[in-house]
C-alpha cells in the first residue's frame, strides 16, 4: 500500500504542474470561473482525497491500543520508584 500511495502522490505532484492551462483564460467553468481556479479547486479536493488514504493505511494502530490510564500509571510508577 505504501508504494501505492507514494506513486500517487509523485502524480498528483506532476498533475499539479498545469502547464496546459498557463494561457487559458476561457472557457469558464459554470461561466463564471477561470479554468485555473476550477482545476486548483478539483487538485485540492484530490489532494484531500490522498491525505485521507494515507491516515486510514499508514496510520500506526498500535497508538489507539494505549489506553491513557495505562500510561498515567506508568509514569506514576516510575516517579515513586526514584
Amino acid at each position: 500500500m505504501r508504494w501505492i500511495l507514494g506513486i500517487l502522490t509523485v502524480a498528483l505532484i506532476v498533475v499539479h504542474q498545469d502547464f496546459w492551462n498557463w494561457e487559458t483564460a476561457y472557457p469558464l467553468a459554470y461561466g463564471f470561473l477561470p479554468v485555473g481556479l476550477w482545476y486548483q479547486v478539483l487538485f485540492c479536493i484530490a489532494a484531500s482525497i490522498l491525505m485521507a488514504l494515507f491516515v486510514f493505511a499508514l496510520w500506526p494502530k498500535h497508538l489507539e491500543d494505549a489506553h491513557p490510564e495505562t500510561e498515567a500509571a506508568r509514569k506514576s510508577e516510575g516517579q515513586s520508584g526514584h
